[in-house]
């Protein structure tokens, strides 16, 4: 049968067995040895020697102590929060806080969605007009140079006209003028052969007369052939 020492009071006792130890009345602090084990250990921690702990209830007089007094249960209730323990309502407000926090966040995020979806809406608009406004002014340069080119055409048009009337009208001046030349040239080949009553100063007059008619007639021609030549180069610039 195994043997048990027990130390108590600075000193080794035993061994005992297990009725002996029952008789002992020992504690579960009590250190307890036996043959095989390496250290001492508690009489609790040997579970042969657990039944030998019999439980014994506290003196009477701890009992009017253990029931809780007015003031500890007012400090009790105190202690709840609408009806909550202080943890419940700790876990409860927590909860209803990062719910609400959470549809502000969602809220918030719905805004920004929202204002996003403005913001891009309007700048699509902005956008579609100011393409319309590049078409128009796209057809409006069109428009412009068409307008122009319709406007050259028709300077074109009556500059060419312009110019052909002005060489019909040479034509017809250089056939009077070349009438006229012809005309005192003649006179003053008469004048220079006809002696009958006059003097010598009176036909000479008569010549000057004759001649600087003639020359003004054809530095008039001169003048109007130049301008009927440089018409005629202008109208061959000028597009069929």
């Amino acid at each position: 049968m195994k043997k048990y020492f027990l130390h108590t009071n600075n000193e080794t006792i035993g061994p005992f067995d297990i009725e002996e130890l029952k008789a002992l009345k020992i504690t579960k602090a009590t250190p307890v040895w036996f043959e095989g084990m390496q250290h001492w250990k508690t009489a609790g921690e040997i579970p042969e020697l657990t039944r030998l702990f019999i439980a014994i209830p506290p003196p009477i007089s701890s009992f009017s102590s253990a029931l809780p007094t007015p003031k500890e249960e007012k400090i009790a209730d105190e202690r709840k929060i609408l009806g909550l323990s202080k943890n419940t309502f700790l876990i409860v407000f927590g909860i209803l806080a990062l719910t609400a926090a959470t549809l502000v966040f969602n809220n918030i995020q719905e805004n920004r969605s929202r204002e996003l979806k403005l913001k891009n809406h309007k700048t699509e608009v902005e956008n579609y007009q100011l393409e319309l406004k590049q078409k128009e002014l796209e057809e409006q340069k069109i428009e412009a140079a068409i307008q122009e080119k319709i406007d050259a055409d028709r300077r074109e048009r009556k500059k060419k006209q312009s110019s052909s009337n002005r060489l019909l009208e040479i034509e017809n001046l250089l056939v009077n003028y070349q009438n006229n030349l012809d005309e005192n040239e003649k006179k003053l080949n008469n004048t220079s052969g006809f002696k009958l009553l006059r003097t010598a100063a009176e036909k000479k007059e008569q010549m000057d007369l004759l001649q600087k008619n003639i020359d003004s007639i054809k530095n008039e021609m001169v003048k109007l052939k130049n301008e009927s030549d440089q018409l005629k180069l202008e109208l061959e610039k000028i597009p069929q």
